[in-house]
């Protein structure tokens, strides 16, 4: 009769034993796709601060095209500059989601300064970086839309019941979102 007890309490280690390991494979699986997840939304943002980085290198070569026609337009002028400066500077998502919103407001104004003098319109270099500056645009919207996704992802298995659980254990965080700025959720005003 010993005999049954020990083999029975060494089929219960068996068991546990064998359970614990299935559970810590599941750990490893759930903590490896939550890394997963988690650097391929960081290079999604990546992404994006290599087109702002382009970005922000192009504007100074816009400003001063501009300032050569255009000098009496000082405040929109430094209105760039600043905006340029707060966005390179901005550390989190929110931070840059905002820098960034101000940036393209003042660029916005800086453009629109073109329609008053035909001569800067006419400009070579000026229709040269606008036109660059219209492809960065295009690709920065793609590359905020990937990030989001990417986020969306990540924030969504995290939220998910077990990983939750897993991911509070390793101090996973969720993403923020790039936002659009009240300027580009503002309905444009058409006149005639």
């Amino acid at each position: 009769m010993g005999g049954a007890i020990f083999a029975g309490v060494g089929l219960v280690v068996i068991i546990v034993v064998v359970i614990a390991i299935i559970l810590a494979f599941y750990v490893i699986g759930v903590y490896n796709g939550l890394q997963r997840l988690r650097v391929s939304t960081e290079s999604a943002l990546s992404g994006i601060d290599v087109q702002l980085k382009r970005r922000h290198d192009l504007v100074p070569n816009l400003v001063s095209t501009v300032q050569g026609y255009a000098s009496h337009e000082k405040g929109t002028l430094e209105a760039v500059i600043k905006a340029r400066a707060s966005a390179m500077q901005a550390g989190t998502v929110n931070e840059k989601s905002a820098a960034e919103g101000q940036l393209s407001g003042a660029l916005g104004r800086l453009m629109a300064i073109a329609e008053a003098y035909p001569d800067l319109k006419a400009n070579q270099n000026f229709l040269q970086l606008q036109g660059e500056l219209s492809g960065l645009e295009n690709g920065i919207s793609q590359s905020r839309g990937n990030y989001n996704g990417s986020a969306q992802g990540f924030n969504a298995t995290l939220a998910q019941f077990p990983t939750n659980i897993i991911g509070g254990i390793f101090s996973f965080k969720a993403f923020d979102f790039f936002k659009a700025d009240e300027a580009d959720r503002s309905v444009p005003v058409v006149k005639f």
